[in-house]
């Protein structure tokens, strides 16, 4: 289902938006996300090693799909960018907006008018669907995920003391020449830190909309494991205090 628009130009401006969803063994739930996508220019799976059909059902689901063997969530990311990089360079594409989305169903995607239009308009550089004040299905985030969260926004405005924000969300959308200023460089679990980080330090325009959150399909690779949850914990404050 395609998200209502304000204007018959922002539909047509879809056309300059790309779709980057990084992927490890998804395949029950990415047919899902990408089932629920609007229409855009491209939608790139990033495939970080899967062993299950995540690949193959990307491509029947009409999805590029780029392959990443060095695991971790920004190395993905990275893949994806670099991807967008190449379809710019070759005069294939014009993107101006590239919006980040998770392949475990969590996200409701079919929802993103609220992202993009901000940037679309022009009014903003970098949106981040935040799931802290937006409505959660019960058990959507553990716990750990939402005094996780929390916490580390906390550090942020205690660096910054601005532009606070609510969450560290996997659904945001950024206009293309601000994720190039941004310079990212994180392979794992600092990915969200990093772009938030640099999005106060370079003063791009920049606001927060709730999103809806849903239980994901399958177990959490971070939250879903003692150690998963001690090693992102650790990346996540150690990540504000090295882009602070």
């Amino acid at each position: 289902m395609k998200p209502a628009m304000k204007t018959a130009g922002a539909e047509a401006a879809y056309n300059s938006v790309v779709v980057i969803i990084p992927a490890l063994n998804e395949e029950r739930s990415l047919p899902l996300v990408l089932g629920d996508l609007p229409a855009v220019a491209k939608v790139i799976v990033v495939d970080n090693g899967s062993t299950d059909r995540t690949a193959t059902l990307a491509r029947e689901h009409g999805a590029q799909v780029v392959e990443e063997s060095q695991r971790g969530y920004g190395a993905a990311c990275l893949a994806g960018i670099a991807e967008v990089d190449r379809m710019v360079r070759e005069g294939k594409k014009s993107i101006d907006v590239v919006l980040f989305a998770d392949a475990d169903y969590s996200d409701h995607v079919d929802a993103v008018a609220c992202l993009i239009e901000p940037i679309i308009s022009g009014e903003q550089d970098f949106v981040l669907g935040s799931r802290i004040t937006g409505p959660r299905e019960k058990g959507a985030m553990p716990p750990q995920s939402v005094y996780g969260n929390k916490f580390a926004c906390w550090l942020m405005r205690m660096f910054v003391g601005k532009n606070a924000y609510t969450d560290l969300g996997p659904l945001r959308a950024i206009r293309y020449s601000s994720l190039k200023q941004l310079e990212m460089v994180d392979e794992n679990f600092g990915w969200t830190i990093e772009m938030q980080m640099k999005a106060i330090q370079q003063k791009l325009r920049t606001i927060e909309v709730p999103v809806a959150y849903r239980r994901r399909i399958g177990v959490s690779k971070i939250s879903g494991t003692i150690s998963g949850t001690i090693k992102a914990g650790t990346k996540i404050i150690y990540s504000v205090w090295k882009y602070r």
